[in-house]
Parts: C-alpha cells; sequence; structure tokens
C-alpha cells in the first residue's frame, strides 16, 4: 500500500473511532484538506501531524507506526519492537528526564 494511502486509512479509522467528523478539524484545517488527506492525495507535514493527533486523542507517533505497520502489512506491536531494539542499539541523543 502507498504510504499516503495508509496514512489516509488509519486517520480516518481514528477520525472515526472518535465519532469526529471532517468539520470538527476546522480549527487547525479545512474539511477540504482532511478529505485529502484520507483519499491519500496529500500527506501532513510534521507541524500539522503535531495539530491532528490530539484531537484524535493520540500521540503523533501512535499515526506514523500505525501508518507504517499498514504499508508493511504488520503489526504495530512488530514494527515497535523493531523500532525499539533500532533505538536501543543506536542510543540516539536525547534528553532523558532527570
Amino acid at each position: 500500500m502507498e504510504l499516503k494511502k495508509a496514512f489516509g486509512k488509519v486517520f480516518r479509522w481514528y477520525r472515526t473511532k472518535n465519532a469526529l467528523s471532517q468539520e470538527d478539524f476546522s480549527d487547525v484545517s479545512g474539511r477540504t484538506y482532511i478529505s485529502t488527506l484520507e483519499r491519500g492525495i496529500h500527506s501532513p507535514t510534521i507541524d500539522r501531524l503535531e495539530a491532528l493527533a490530539p484531537m484524535l486523542n493520540v500521540h503523533p507517533i501512535t499515526l506514523l507506526v500505525c501508518t507504517y505497520a499498514a504499508r508493511d502489512g504488520v503489526s504495530p506491536d512488530i514494527l515497535l519492537q523493531r523500532v525499539r531494539e533500532e533505538i536501543d542499539h543506536m542510543q540516539p541523543p536525547y534528553s532523558a528526564p532527570e
């Protein structure tokens, strides 16, 4: 599945699961933009993802993990395990809370 289509499928699922209409996103984006996301025509920028995810009651990473899992035909758990192993192996720089 194409990445944009996978995102649209995941986004629509979360939107309908939360009983939200496309118009409910008007504070962040227009209905037309939401429609193009759901049809896989556009993909959101990271800033737009940051604004849309809280409206779906999820972390932006949740949308990304579910999108890549849908595209790759794997479960989110399998994908998250891979990410966990990559992070543990590479130990990327970040500021952990003290």
